[in-house]
């Protein structure tokens, strides 16, 4: 279901974060504990070792870990406020971080929310911090200890020009906490933290195919406390981290921190101020900090946009030069007004979670048809467009947790979206629809990123927005996140649940059968013997029989337990064993779920693909939501996301007789039981 968006400016006082220590307890219930027991905290959850640090190889150089205080005299966690040269990188491939890190300094309200400013290594402290980031819609409070990894009484990693400040340090701690080890943080992009650091959502300008505006849209963003990072693309791995003759590095995060437009020879120049996470190595073309330019504007201009310039890794550069040099500019849009023109608005937001599960919902993208379909989809309502008819919308997918996933050998899969007219009364599109409708809109590109997002515009309407990974049976927890300048709703389609179950006919005299019943009785009356009624394994028996001459249907026979399901199913008066007419009954449903078999095994291997599984069902009557379609498909479907005959009758007996059950128990037709445990016990081991 869709809720209500958590970014960081929407009542920030209201916005709960949630502690994240495995035994539950806050930060101020863990640091009051440690003052009474006069012991300085170490944080189970994540211990100083060698798991902490790295995961995918051994630990190159011996490692200590150290508290401040036994690194330096006097310890501060903050000295002279904190600010972007506060950020110097080590030795990780986190500068994509830094960056970030550097930008939320900038907005002094942001900055207090990620880093609670009323921690010191003073009064009360007791080896503990904590930092409070964005995950999926919800806040988190990670706390951590202050044991930080050194060689030779230096730290490592992240760190403060000067020595004696810690609260960049712990930062990072905490963020490598959150994501699994430090070495989780190699390699990334700048608008990945930004959003962890705001809630906010982000947006991607590729400098050399940039809108005539981009200046403009950066200004605005960035007056607006947008966040920004910038970047200089790569052809190898070689290049990464190379320094250019002009002083920049490719493959390395640079943060956005100013624009400004000055007169320069009668004439306004616009220009960029950037910052390097390396605290050096900076732009020596024209408006680099001693170049000959400064020289010949306002002097109160020169000094207002040279103050503090030092070697500190900042500079800036004309905008022209900008885009020649840089190939890409992330921009986190905090309370994402737009920035298209001067009306600051409120965004309507949605957000709506959602899995891809091979077998059933993992169906790639619209390259792999056959299973397209079956990726979850959401319907998107857009209404009370602007005067033009059309509406503002960014949608932005993530998928959840894939860097802490990294220790289990899964890095980012590769995702994009789709985006149709909705079609009218449908609760899931099948493959028809998408063979013969073509797509409306669609992200510019599959991408292996934590999220995809883009702006559109739309005219109002009811929209399909469609979630995949560009490869089929692709498994990950994604979030979609809606944004609209107008009146918009989002929903999950697909949650229906129903059976549309006809009751059994009235059984036929002997007298009145017909030839092919005359003949299922002989068949029932040599199988069930004297007391002309048949169990499970006589039932057992007779379909193994009767299917083992059907060579379109490749299966290792029926199981005993199928037949007991069957049983449950069709025994009207619960003796454990069917008589004639409610075999009958089952022989007609056979034969229709047999050719619904076959006509869904369209490779004609004797095997139904699970992706089919939902029409297959639909056919027979029942409709389950992508949760329910989830666990079959992981219950029955083998390693080829294929389901033989005897698990998809199964899988119909089971689901048939719990759907009557619930029906006879649900008397008031709410759609609610109440059941004792022991009821609850007999009807699960009976279906």
């Amino acid at each position: 279901m869709p809720s209500a968006s958590t970014l960081f400016r929407t009542s920030v006082n209201k916005i709960q974060s949630e502690p994240t220590q495995a035994d539950g307890k806050t930060y101020e219930q863990l640091r009051q504990e440690c003052l009474q027991r006069k012991m300085l905290f170490e944080d189970p959850d994540f211990p100083t070792t060698d798991s902490s640090l790295f995961f995918s190889e051994s630990v190159p150089v011996n490692f200590e870990w150290k508290r401040p205080g036994e690194i330096c005299k006097d310890p501060k966690f903050i000295v002279g406020g904190a600010d972007r040269t506060d950020i110097c990188q080590g030795q990780l491939g986190d500068c994509w971080l830094l960056a970030a890190i550097a930008s939320l300094t900038l907005d002094k309200e942001i900055l207090s929310r990620v880093v609670p400013p009323d921690q010191s290594f003073d009064r009360g402290y007791a080896g503990i911090f904590h930092f409070q980031f964005w995950q999926h819609n919800r806040w988190l409070d990670v706390v951590v200890d202050d044991r930080l990894p050194c060689v030779r009484n230096k730290l490592m990693f992240l760190h403060s020009a000067d020595c004696n400040e810690f609260w960049s340090a712990l930062l990072e701690k905490a963020y490598a906490k959150l994501n699994g080890s430090y070495e989780s943080l190699k390699g990334g992009s700048t608008l990945e933290a930004l959003e962890d650091f705001t809630g906010g959502v982000g947006e991607v300008y590729e400098t050399k195919k940039a809108p005539s505006d981009l200046f403009t849209i950066l200004k605005k963003a960035l007056d607006r406390g947008s966040m920004m990072g910038c970047s200089i693309d790569i052809t190898s791995s070689a290049e990464s981290e190379a320094q250019t003759s002009t002083g920049l590095v490719k493959g390395h995060a640079y943060s956005v921190t100013g624009l400004e437009e000055v007169n320069y020879r009668g004439g306004k120049v616009r220009l960029i101020r950037i910052r390097n996470p390396w605290g050096q190595v900076e732009w020596n073309g024209p408006w680099s900090d001693s170049s000959r330019e400064w020289s010949v504007i306002d002097k109160s201009d020169k000094i207002r946009l040279l103050e503090n310039a030092t070697d500190d890794g900042e500079f800036w550069m004309e905008f022209e030069d900008f885009k020649a040099n840089y190939d890409r500019v992330e921009l986190c849009n905090l309370t994402p007004d737009s920035l298209m023109d001067d009306t600051k608005k409120k965004w309507n937001v949605n957000v709506l979670d959602g899995s891809w599960v091979r077998g059933s919902t993992a169906g790639g993208c619209r390259n792999f048809i056959d299973t397209f379909w079956t990726n979850p989809q959401f319907k998107l309502k857009l209404e009370d467009a602007h005067t033009d008819n059309q509406c503002n919308v960014i949608i932005a997918l993530m998928q959840k947790n894939r860097r802490k996933l990294r220790k289990e050998g899964l890095d980012m899969e590769t995702i994009g979206f789709a985006i149709y007219q909705c079609p009218n009364n449908e609760d899931h599109a099948d493959k028809d629809f998408f063979r013969f409708n073509g797509s409306k809109a669609r992200s510019r590109t599959y991408i292996n990123t934590r999220e995809v997002s883009e702006r559109f515009i739309l005219p109002p309407g009811n929209y399909l927005v469609v979630p995949t990974t560009f490869q089929p049976h692709k498994e990950a927890d994604f979030l979609v996140r809606i944004f609209s300048e107008t009146k918009a709703g989002a929903l999950e389609m697909g949650n229906t649940i129903e059976a549309d179950l006809p009751e059994p006919p009235v059984p036929t005299q002997p007298e009145e059968e017909t030839a092919e019943e005359k003949g299922l009785r002989k068949l029932f009356e040599q199988v069930a013997g004297s007391d002309q009624a048949i169990s499970a394994h006589e039932l057992k028996d007779l379909l193994n029989g009767v299917l083992s001459r059907r060579k379109e249907i490749k299966f290792d026979g029926v199981s005993l337990n199928t037949c007991h399901s069957i049983i449950n199913l069709m025994d009207a008066d619960g003796s454990g064993m069917i008589e004639f007419q409610e075999f009958k009954i089952f022989w007609e449903k056979m034969k229709k779920w047999m050719m619904l078999f076959l006509a869904f095994d369209t490779d004609r291997s004797g095997r139904m693909s699970s992706y089919e599984l939902r029409s297959a069902l639909k056919a027979t009557g029942i409709q389950l939501n992508n949760q329910l379609l989830q666990l079959i498909a992981l219950r029955f479907a083998d390693d080829n996301y294929e389901i033989d005959f005897d698990d998809y009758l199964t899988c119909i007996v089971r689901l048939e007789n719990m759907f009557r059950v619930f029906k006879a128990l649900d008397t008031k037709g709410t759609g609610e039981v109440n059941l004792n445990f022991q009821q609850f016990l007999m009807l699960a081991m009976n279906v």
